[in-house]
């Protein structure tokens, strides 16, 4: 191992702040009843967030605004209480609640276990990790802000003017709180015909939330984490697999399995029809891009895309494909705990080489797959030290991972969005800890998947805390030491990896070599946005086609990896 990581010395000004930030509401939460909001608003602003950068001043920071509200559920427009915990139970049951009393809701932008209880007008929070707290807390934060904010702009009189009666018209509206049509498209986008609602709440009203933290430890979070395992054991138990090894892949629902499983492939001309007929302008513009001469861009992964739509309004199709994957012995597990992570169990030996992704025929010949031993566990990425507890519970329940193969977006300061980033050095935020690893993949396994990005290997990514806190010191620091790619799970990951070969836990702030780690590491990258682009990018409302090469560029990778190995490991299933 050669090298140093970050700067060593004392922390930059940006650091302290967002040091003493987290310092301060975690020491508030310890608290045994409820706070107030209001009282990290100081700390917050005092970090001065790179996702916030307008936050101290009068003019709406729209993009902060925009991106708090991505991150949490719709029930934000009546919110008054937040209690966060790691177990579902004890939150179904507060302030002398019963769970029939709660409803399950959800966020756009952020998986997570959340429960929304009417009259409480309380929000419940699942947390799977201490990065679930990193993260939400100065969303909240940011989200009480910017509606105060926007509710003095829309309560504003010039002098001798009597105070509004109403908000007048959407025009009016967002005159009064400055926002650019842009801007004002995408809280369009976030509440669609509640819009005038949200509008007339946050008039009416300004936000003083009250949050709770019911308990928080290592133990629960391990415990949370069992809980999530439990299903898997319970289908490999089934299906027999309990001693095959695996390849442990952290990506999304629908990349591996659409690239294995052939079965959206099998309805091309059905999903080609419904484009057609569809009226939908960006389909149908992408489909009309193909058809050029010279298009750069892969029918396959338009293919995935559009089905992706078509199965969402053919749900008898759905059930079809879901037996479809099973007989292929690909097995959807849906989450049934606190951490909500769903994952798929593919099972090698019984796929079928000719309905693999065209791109991936010549990874492996029929024979090899048939006598693979392995299982494909592939999980949703977890949130930062979500990651940790999962590798570790996986490596505890199972006798062989063979592999871990991650596949995220991150934030970039060097290349473009929507480019493909390769990392063989990795800081940990978490630990303080450098990782130099020998990544299994470089430009040269990843670059036949690329038509119109760019694939930039020996990169050096920093997993952080979380996207709220970075400041602009905080990253130019990572900048002048060459750390430019920006992200929350490889570190977490590593540091599970670190304890598969050692007899020690992972250390902290040192230099760590895993260049021979127990089992091959593979890390991939897609950028998604940069750290000062707020809501606005490929991340601000889902897996935008212009997306797709790098996520699946990434994806093809790793599959192609996998079934490269199923000729060349030893050991095969018995005939």
């Amino acid at each position: 191992m050669t090298g140093e990581g970050p700067a060593a010395g004392p922390p930059s000004p940006g650091e302290e702040q967002v040091q003493l930030y987290v310092r301060t509401y975690r020491s508030v939460l310890r608290s045994s009843g409820e706070i107030r909001l209001q009282v990290l608003e100081r700390a917050h602003l005092g970090m001065e967030s790179s996702l916030h950068q307008l936050g101290g001043e009068e003019e709406l920071d729209s993009g902060a605004f925009l991106y708090a509200l991505h991150r949490l559920p719709p029930v934000v427009l009546d919110l008054a209480h937040v209690c966060l915990g790691q177990s579902p139970d004890q939150l179904l049951h507060f302030g002398g609640s019963v769970p029939d009393d709660w409803l399950p809701v959800m966020a756009p932008g952020r998986r997570r276990r959340w429960w929304w209880n009417h009259d409480l007008r309380t929000m419940a929070v699942a947390l799977a990790s201490s990065s679930d707290l990193d993260d939400l807390v100065p969303t909240l934060v940011a989200l009480q802000i910017e509606w105060n904010k926007a509710h003095a702009l829309l309560r504003s009189v010039g002098e001798g003017e009597p105070p509004p009666e109403g908000l007048g018209s959407e025009v009016e509206a967002a005159a009064r709180l400055g926002i650019s049509e842009g801007d004002w498209e995408r809280f369009r986008g976030v509440f669609g015909v509640r819009l005038p609602d949200f509008l007339a709440e946050v008039a009416s009203r300004p936000m003083d939330l009250g949050i709770q933290l019911l308990g928080g430890s290592q133990v629960g979070y391990a415990r949370a984490t069992r809980e999530w395992w439990r299903p898997l054991g319970d289908v490999l138990r089934r299906e027999q697999l309990l001693d095959r090894p695996l390849y442990f892949v952290s990506s999304n629902a629908h990349c591996l399995v659409n690239l294995l499983s052939g079965v959206a492939r099998q309805r091309a001309a059905e999903v080609a029809a419904w484009v057609a007929e569809s009226g939908d302008p960006e389909l149908q513009l992408i489909a009309s891009e193909l058809g050029e001469k010279g298009s750069r861009l892969s029918a396959e992964n338009f293919l995935y895309y559009a089905a992706r739509r078509w199965f969402q309004g053919h749900p008898e199709e759905r059930q079809k494909r879901a037996r479809e994957e099973r007989s292929e012995g690909i097995f959807h597990v849906p989450s049934q705990s606190g951490t909500d992570v769903a994952a798929q169990l593919i099972v090698l030996d019984r796929l079928q080489p000719s309905r693999l992704d065209p791109r991936l025929q010549g990874a492996v010949g029929a024979e090899a797959l048939g006598r693979s031993p392995y299982v494909i566990l592939n999980i949703q990425y977890p949130l930062g030290l979500g990651a940790y507890h999962i590798l570790r519970q996986v490596m505890e329940a199972t006798e062989h991972v063979d592999g871990v193969y991650v596949l995220g977006k991150a934030a970039t300061l060097n290349a473009d969005v929507g480019d493909v980033l390769v990392s063989d050095v990795v800081h940990d935020e978490q630990s303080g800890n450098t990782y130099w690893l020998n990544n299994c993949f470089s430009f040269s396994q990843v670059s036949p998947f690329v038509t119109s990005r760019s694939v930039l290997d020996r990169q050096r990514a920093v997993s952080v805390r979380s996207t709220f806190l970075q400041n602009r010191g905080y990253l130019e620091r990572y900048y002048r030491d060459a750390y430019t790619v920006v992200e929350m799970e490889a570190g977490p990951y590593l540091g599970a990896v670190f304890e598969a070969g050692d007899s020690s836990r992972y250390p902290n702030r040192e230099q760590v070599d895993l260049t021979r780690p127990a089992m091959e590491v593979g890390v991939i990258h897609y950028a998604s946005d940069t750290p000062y682009t707020q809501a606005r990018t490929l991340g601000a409302r889902g897996l935008r086609f212009e997306g797709m090469e790098g996520t699946y560029a990434g994806a093809l990778a790793i599959a192609a990896r996998v079934l490269q190995r199923c000729g060349d490991e030893p050991g095969a299933v018995e005939a």
